[in-house]
């Protein structure tokens, strides 16, 4: 399909000083240099678009739709923008973005709407379109035939994204989950789902729905405190044995020193505290067996695991994972992002948040690898059951996608 002669909504091709973004705009600004209006919305029909919607609205009426439609002040004409995610603004408490498909937005239409729709108004990639009945506009039905991609893939921004220095290592510690959901790593000022997205996927997944709650939760994060002290207990000690005698540690007698460190705190024991000298009572011996066995199941998994990820590739021979804190502060590397996504956080407070989760992830491992085998693992005791499934298929193709692709913070940040 071509634009013809002389398309209207179209100009000279994009100044040369121009950079897009991210490879969505670059591919829509090269499409609408073509003349190409097929490959304009068939990129358009696999991405998620945003549009501005009323906070006040939402919050009153989260299960509604809320659009805001703008009037143009040249013509006084109505007109609906929408805009690819290379080209949002930082996050402002009184602008708040809602996320959906081309398809999703050629549904949307009803007869209050206005006639038009511009994408990424004020930009070289810019486009209008007119803005129907369902199925009575050329874009509509590319849309029909197209999705947004959910493959995952390393996506980066390459202008007002950092891309070196602490804050941009912190970013890189949730790239895993960003190259997982095919979103932008070193986005700090984050949109994600949209306004209403963001506040969605932390009400489902970690309860959170006040600014109290995603504070809870990122401190828990940030020290590491947010998984179980069980797996961090078990690792430790392999750590100590490792250290103390050299090297690798058998898993008979990892087994067997847990169950001796047990015995001997469930013993009881005398605390010092600010009140004075304090004894503990000894524990019931059932109680410790069980805990015994619990802790000795728990290596069984951390083994066979880490047999895995030797095969896959993610751990080199006779390596092993020293600890899971990775999984907490590559989750409170995004935790900041999606508080700020939902409007419970500032910029100042997600960028301080992402540079300290770097800060604690460079003292706690040594290299990417290691520490990517430590978020595997710790996403795989809390989700997979040793099923070896998506939760940890995806990681798995993920950590090779940053483990060689020529743009990767894991291949252009040092670690330490």
């Amino acid at each position: 399909m071509s634009f013809g002669p002389s398309p209207a909504g179209f100009g000279p091709p994009p100044p040369p000083a121009w950079i897009p973004p991210t490879d969505t705009e670059r591919a829509l600004a090269e499409a609408r240099a073509r003349g190409d209006r097929s490959a304009y919305y068939d990129v358009l029909a696999r991405v998620r678009l945003y549009y501005v919607m009323s906070r006040e609205a939402y919050d009153a009426q989260p299960d509604r739709v809320h659009r805001v439609f703008v009037r143009d002040t040249r013509t006084g004409a109505r007109h609906w923008e929408l805009f690819t995610d290379g080209m949002l603004p930082a996050p402002r408490t009184d602008v708040v973005y809602s996320r959906n498909s081309l398809d999703w937005i050629a549904d949307a239409w009803d007869p209050q709407c206005p006639p038009t729709i511009v994408v990424n108004p004020g930009t070289p990639c810019e486009l209008a379109l007119p803005y129907g009945p369902p199925g009575t506009t050329d874009w509509s039905h590319v849309a029909r035939q197209a999705a947004p991609s959910m493959s995952m893939r390393l996506r980066a921004l390459h202008v007002g994204g950092v891309l070196h220095g602490p804050v941009a290592h912190g970013l890189a510690c949730g790239a895993l989950l960003c190259v997982n959901n095919g979103s932008l790593w070193n986005a700090l000022a984050w949109h994600g789902h949209g306004y209403d997205g963001e506040r969605r996927r932390l009400r489902e997944w970690w309860g959170i729905t006040t600014r109290a709650e995603w504070q809870y939760h990122l401190r828990n994060l940030l020290a590491c405190e947010a998984s179980s002290s069980v797996w961090e207990f078990a690792l430790s000690l392999r750590r100590t044995i490792s250290r103390d005698f050299g090297g690798h540690v058998d898993t008979g007698y990892w087994r067997q020193a847990v169950a001796t460190v047990i015995r001997a705190d469930s013993e009881g024991s005398t605390v010092i505290t600010k009140d004075g000298v304090t004894r503990t009572d000894p524990r019931p011996e059932s109680e410790t067996e069980a805990r015994i066995e619990g802790v000795q199941r728990l290596i069984g998994r951390i083994t066979r695991y880490e047999a895995r990820m030797r095969a896959d590739g993610i751990l080199a021979e006779n390596r092993y994972v020293t600890s899971v804190e990775a999984w907490d502060l590559g989750r409170a590397s995004k935790m900041a992002r999606w508080g700020l996504g939902a409007r419970f956080a500032t910029l100042a407070e997600a960028e301080s948040a992402v540079a300290r989760a770097g800060r604690t992830a460079a003292h706690s491992y040594r290299s990417w690898p290691d520490f990517s085998a430590g978020y595997i693992l710790g996403r795989c005791l809390h989700f997979d059951e040793e099923e070896f499934g998506d939760w940890y298929q995806d990681m798995v193709a993920a950590h090779r996608i940053l483990m060689s692709e020529a743009g990767s913070p894991w291949l252009n940040i040092p670690f330490r």
